[in-house]
Order: structure tokens, then C-alpha cells, then sequence
């Protein structure tokens, strides 16, 4: 089981209330910040994860975690799925995505909706692919999480994650330690309006269960995972896999 690691210290609040408000907070900002921290890498990332989800040529796609929307829209616009959902438990996020697609020709293919990733308001066995595109390090209780996503999809259903993970080797691990723990949270600060989430950012990424670990939590769960792929020296990695 993944360590806890909450947004604020001193808060009482639960950490999915604690995760809802900070990205309340930091939406407007988000993903300008997204470009700068990872010098523009996410993007590639992401387009990877939507060539895997076009391939599997589904009709019903939810991106967990959606944020401002980019990887639902991006399904919107290089697949042909009828129905694209993306969730989000801040509604800040969700703003931000509502104004992005604001008469685009794909707007009646997509819809975001705000919602609790370890209780999804879906029936069983309803999407052909499910994402999560560094999200799931944010979830309260990881393995719940991960059974609903298994729940709600279809068996031979794909499941794709983009998450932060840590290089294992010199010198792009200890480069990273540096970047993550120094210049990343250094970086928040200057541009952010919340101070310390940033700082979440880099101690949630550190403590989440990468590579083989987590693989082993989706076999768990009961997902027949492939094999997964470092990106760019081990920052991030992607995990495929199916019901």
C-alpha cells in the first residue's frame, strides 16, 4: 500500500478534501506550470498514451483525474469514440476543461464531470479504455481506486497510466532528487498561489510505488498488466494494462 502523503501537514481534513482544494486553488495556473516543470515532456507523454487508446479503437473512453481536460480532449480529437468522459474531483480543473472545448465541432462527444475516482457513478463493465494521467498517486486509498477502474471496465478493456515515478540510475536519479526536491518546489513557489503544492507534487511522486511495484498492485487488483515504460530517463512511466 502506498504511503499517505497528504497536501497539507497541519490540515485535519481527509486527503481527498485536502487534494480537492489545492487543485481548487492552483487550476488557473496548472498547466502553465505543468509545461514549465517538466520542460514540456508531458506532452509527449500524453501523446503516447492516446496512440495506445486510439488503437484499441473504443466507443467509450473515461479519463480519471482529467484535470484541464487535455488528454480527453486530445481522445476527442484523434479517436473516434462516441462517448468521452472526463472526471475530475476539483471543480476548478473542470472549469478550466468546460472552457477549453466552449464550441469546438467534438463538444457533444465530450463531457466533464465532477466525481470521486474510488466511487464511480458508472455501471459495470461500460468503457472500452480508462486513463489516469498523474493521478493516481492522488487517490486516498490506491487499491479501492483501482478495483472501481477495473469495475467499470469492459473485460478486454485497456487501461493506460501516466505517473511520476523515480530514474534508477546515475546520474539521472540523483539529478532528480535534486531537481524534485529543490528546484521543482522552488519553482512553485515563485509562480504558484499555493505555496506548499508543489511541494506535495514532488514528496507524492517519491513515495508512490513505481516500476514492478505498482505492477504488482494492478495484478492484485486482478488486471493483466504489459509490460511497463520509463519515459525520459525514469521521471514518468507508463503502465498498460487489461481486464
Amino acid at each position: 500500500m502506498a504511503e499517505k502523503i497528504k497536501p497539507y501537514k497541519e490540515s485535519a481534513l481527509a486527503k481527498k478534501a485536502q487534494v480537492e482544494q489545492m487543485f481548487d486553488t492552483i487550476s488557473g495556473e496548472y498547466d502553465r506550470l505543468n509545461r514549465v516543470i517538466s520542460f514540456g515532456a508531458d506532452l509527449r507523454w500524453r501523446k503516447k498514451v492516446v496512440r495506445y487508446v486510439a488503437n484499441q479503437k473504443g466507443e467509450r473512453l473515461l479519463d480519471i483525474a482529467t484535470g484541464t481536460g487535455d488528454l480527453a480532449i486530445a481522445f476527442a480529437q484523434k479517436t473516434k469514440a462516441q462517448e468521452i468522459v472526463g472526471l475530475d474531483l476539483s471543480q476548478g480543473m473542470l472549469n478550466q476543461a468546460i472552457e477549453k472545448v466552449k464550441g469546438r465541432p467534438y463538444a457533444d462527444r465530450l463531457r466533464f464531470v465532477k466525481g470521486d475516482s474510488e466511487a464511480l457513478n458508472f455501471e459495470d463493465d461500460y468503457f472500452d479504455a480508462v486513463t489516469v494521467s498523474f493521478g493516481v498517486r492522488n487517490f486516498e486509498h490506491l487499491e479501492n481506486g483501482l478495483a472501481e477502474i477495473y469495475r467499470v471496465l469492459k473485460p478486454g478493456g485497456l487501461l493506460v497510466i501516466l505517473e511520476t515515478s523515480v530514474p534508477e540510475k546515475f546520474p539521472f536519479k540523483q539529478g532528480y532528487h535534486l531537481y524534485s526536491k529543490g528546484i521543482m518546489p522552488s519553482i512553485g513557489r515563485w509562480f504558484s498561489k499555493d505555496k506548499t503544492a508543489y511541494r506535495y507534487l514532488s514528496d507524492s511522486a517519491a513515495a508512490f510505488p513505481y516500476g514492478k511495484a505498482f505492477n504488482n498492485i494492478l495484478s492484485e487488483i486482478g488486471f493483466i498488466v504489459q509490460q511497463y515504460k520509463p519515459q525520459t530517463f525514469g521521471v514518468a512511466t507508463i503502465y498498460r494494462a487489461t481486464k
